[in-house]
């Protein structure tokens, strides 16, 4: 007995030990990250981690005022936010199509938009960009937007999560009066909010981080950049600011962290309920 304890309990203190080793490599460049924001240009020179002050806010009010971050910031704002709205709008309806009609390829166009899932999205760069030339929504929000309008992961989700909630309650909401629009506003929706909540919060943040497409959909509106394009403007091949780079990646984070901050209490229960049935 006293040795299957004191395995079990060097197990323990070995699992603990692994995890916690794990989670500081992961949370590693976030610490650098954050501590070389506040170092100076000769000090980002040298191997010590930690800056000589953290009251040097210099780097960052330089990074506001060269890579103009204030507009790039309100600029992935606007897109993040109804870029993920209109999503989950999309993803909401099509998931309860699939999960209570019944029409005619049901199957089929199911299986059809889950295998778009195996299409890299850098495939389709040049096609998205024609497509979005010729409706001449190039250096504006829209076209920036415009593909990230539709995900097939989330409308599978949701889908998944729509099967798991009894027929019975849509049976008694339709006896009560409730069409289609409002037993999912009133009922579905409700009951289905921590995975909506997780949904939305990812979306935002993938939509926050893009670089590549909005690169390519402003390369000729600069105002019209988001801040992860700016960042760039930061630091060049004349003239090596890290430090700045550094400063403007911290600036960057806040908004998704006040996001998952704020969304993170509903994001606790239910978050994958659902998600293998059907």
């Amino acid at each position: 007995m006293m040795k299957r304890k004191t395995r079990n309990l060097i197990q323990d203190s070995l699992v603990s030990t692994v995890a916690i080793a794990l989670g500081l490599i992961i949370i590693f460049p976030l610490i650098y990250c954050l501590c070389g924001a506040f170092k100076t240009p000769h000090e980002f020179l040298t191997p010590k981690l930690l800056p000589g002050s953290f009251m040097n806010f210099s780097n960052f009010r330089e990074a506001l005022e060269k890579g103009d971050l204030l507009r790039y910031t309100v600029n992935s704002f606007i897109i993040a936010l109804a870029g993920t709205s209109i999503r989950l709008v999309f993803s909401i309806l099509a998931a309860f199509a699939f999960a209570y009609y019944d029409f005619k390829f049901k199957n089929l166009c199911f299986f059809l938009i889950l295998g778009t899932m195996m299409i890299p999205a850098d495939v389709l760069l040049a096609t998205n960009y024609l497509t979005v030339s010729r409706l001449h929504l190039l250096n504006s929000y829209m076209g920036v937007m415009a593909i990230s309008f539709v995900s097939a992961s989330q409308m599978f989700m949701l889908r998944q999560r729509f099967k798991s909630v009894p027929k019975d309650m849509r049976e008694a909401a339709q006896i009560d009066g409730y069409g289609d629009i409002s037993y999912m506003v009133n009922v579905l929706i409700p009951i289905c909010k921590p995975v909506i909540t997780t949904l939305f919060v990812h979306s935002f943040i993938a939509l926050w981080n893009a670089y590549l497409w909005p690169l390519i959909i402003t390369a000729s509106s600069p105002h019209m950049r988001t801040i992860m394009v700016g960042i760039t403007k930061l630091n060049s091949w004349e003239d090596e600011n890290y430090q700045l780079v550094l400063a403007g990646v911290c600036i960057s984070l806040v908004p998704s962290l006040m996001l998952f901050m704020i969304m993170r209490r509903n994001m606790k229960k239910g978050g994958m309920d659902g998600a293998l049935v059907g």
